[in-house]
């Protein structure tokens, strides 16, 4: 039988991408659609580049929800494409085209998270603080992170490689799920699905492949330290995707140090608090809650000063 031209398997993968955001449901359509899939490797390709367009038509989801911005000026929302048919979802597809291969940066000031979706048909979730340059390649995938922390969710494809560096660590995944935060001598890289390989620009005789649901830290200087098993604690150690921090044990002075990530306003623990140790849930964006959460516990006392919330041991009398 004759191989459809690329073009003709594009078509059809806009086709299939229009066709089951109107009927997600549909049990039927998806056996089809599977079908259609497993007659080529090309086939998966063309659907996730089409898929990738297609939602890159919305606009980003951005967190906390006071934060959420209005649609950029000008897109067409999706579902106005849909009801213009196959032609107008083509037009949008090939007008997102000039993805690949151009550079994308994504920063987020102090309490924002967001929810990014690649024109590879990869997602990354972008924390505070953080800025991200995306270069999406015929042959490579690369990302670069300047600063912060980055959860990515990468679109399995063989034949171009997703690298992401951060200073002189290297991360690099084909098809996984896998967190990177940068530090002041290094990065912590945490995987959460399939396998990574990384190691530190200087010293690239030392690379480590990691396992889902383990992490390790890799300096800049001597490349991957101890593989530690994360295990359960690998939700609560993303639970920043969702705007919270989920603590178990840690102490005051660490939380503090993550509150103060995702706050103008800081928190400060007296000094004879600072190894007590804490459990909870708490919102980034709610410093007091956990503050008074803690004077609770321990008997302590909070006060308030300007953009200063500070936990002290009360007064002896």
């Amino acid at each position: 039988m004759k191989s459809k031209p690329n073009d003709a398997i594009d078509l059809d993968a806009i086709k299939w991408v229009v066709r089951l955001d109107a009927a997600p449901e549909d049990a039927h359509l998806r056996a089809a659609f599977e079908h259609w899939q497993s007659l080529g490797t090309n086939r998966r390709g063309a659907y996730i580049r089409a898929k990738a367009a297609w939602h890159a038509l919305d606009p980003l989801m951005i967190f906390p929800a006071e934060s959420i911005k209005p649609p950029i000026e000008g897109r067409i929302p999706r579902r106005a494409i849909l009801a213009g048919g196959v032609g107008a979802a083509t037009i949008a597809v090939c007008g997102a085209g000039f993805l690949f291969g151009a550079r994308e940066e994504v920063s987020t000031p102090i309490g924002e998270i967001r929810h990014v979706p690649l024109a590879d048909g990869s997602l990354m979730n972008v924390n505070t603080d953080s800025s991200v340059q995306v270069t999406l390649e015929s042959g490579l995938r690369q990302i670069k992170l300047d600063k912060g922390e980055v959860w990515f969710q990468v679109a399995e494809d063989k034949e171009r490689p997703f690298v992401v560096s951060a200073g002189p660590v290297r991360v690099r995944a084909v098809g996984t799920a896998f967190s990177i935060r940068r530090r002041e001598e290094g990065a912590d890289v945490l995987v959460t699905e399939g396998i990574v390989e990384t190691w530190s620009q200087d010293d690239e005789n030392r690379k480590t492949r990691l396992e889902a649901g383990s992490k390790v830290f890799v300096s800049d200087n001597f490349g991957p330290e101890r593989v530690i098993s994360v295990g359960p604690d690998i939700q609560r150690t993303l639970a920043w995707r969702d705007g919270e921090i989920a603590l178990s044990g840690q102490s005051l002075a660490e939380a503090a140090a993550e509150f103060n990530r995702y706050n103008e306003q800081k928190l400060i623990i007296d000094p004879g608090l600072a190894n007590e140790g804490l459990t909870g849930w708490f919102r980034t964006n709610e410093p007091q809650t956990f503050a008074d959460a803690a004077a609770r516990v321990l008997g302590a006392a909070v006060a308030i000063n300007g953009n200063e919330i500070r936990v002290s041991r009360r007064d002896e009398k």
